[in-house]
Parts: structure tokens; C-alpha cells; sequence
């Protein structure tokens, strides 16, 4: 499968292969994030809300978000609240 439906990667070695070991778990990721962005309404979520409240890595959750936007899916409120980091980060919506 290809971008969204199918994970991104770098064309390189590593990046592919975490994106086929990734593939399996695809649909029902998106479909977690898609579910948890709708739920917590206009209030919104950034990714690392969003993987908080899904009690996942960051890194396997953030990149549900570009995939989701890409379908339509969830899109960018035009707010930004801070990460742990403290950097600004999106917060995500459901698309109208």
C-alpha cells in the first residue's frame, strides 16, 4: 500500500523496514487516533496528547496524524499548545 494507507518511509534500509514491520498495525492505529481526535471534540489534540491518551510511544502515534490529514480525515484546528518539550505544537480536529 502506499502513503496513507500504507506507512511512509525514507528509502532507506531502516526506514523501510520500520515501515513494513508498522503495516500490520496500520488500519487500527489510524482508526485509534481518528476515534480519540473525535471524541475530544473542538478542544482538539496534539500528538502528544494524543498518544498520552492512548497510552502509546509517541513515535508510533505521531505519524497517524500526517496520514490522517492526507485522507481527510482530522485537520489542523490553526491552535497550538505546547508539547513536553515545550515547543508549539498542532491541535488536531476532526475534519468538518
Amino acid at each position: 500500500m502506499r502513503y496513507p494507507d500504507g506507512p511512509g518511509h525514507r528509502n532507506v534500509d531502516t526506514s523501510m523496514a520500520a515501515a513494513d514491520a508498522m503495516a500490520p498495525k496500520l488500519g487500527r492505529l489510524q482508526r485509534m487516533a481518528a476515534a480519540a481526535i473525535r471524541d475530544a471534540g473542538a478542544d482538539g489534540l496534539t500528538a502528544d496528547e494524543l498518544a498520552a491518551r492512548l497510552d502509546l510511544d509517541r513515535a508510533s502515534i505521531q505519524p497517524r496524524t500526517s496520514e490522517l490529514k492526507r485522507k481527510g480525515i482530522i485537520r489542523d484546528s490553526g491552535r497550538r499548545r505546547r508539547n513536553v518539550s515545550g515547543k508549539a505544537a498542532i491541535v488536531w480536529i476532526e475534519a468538518a
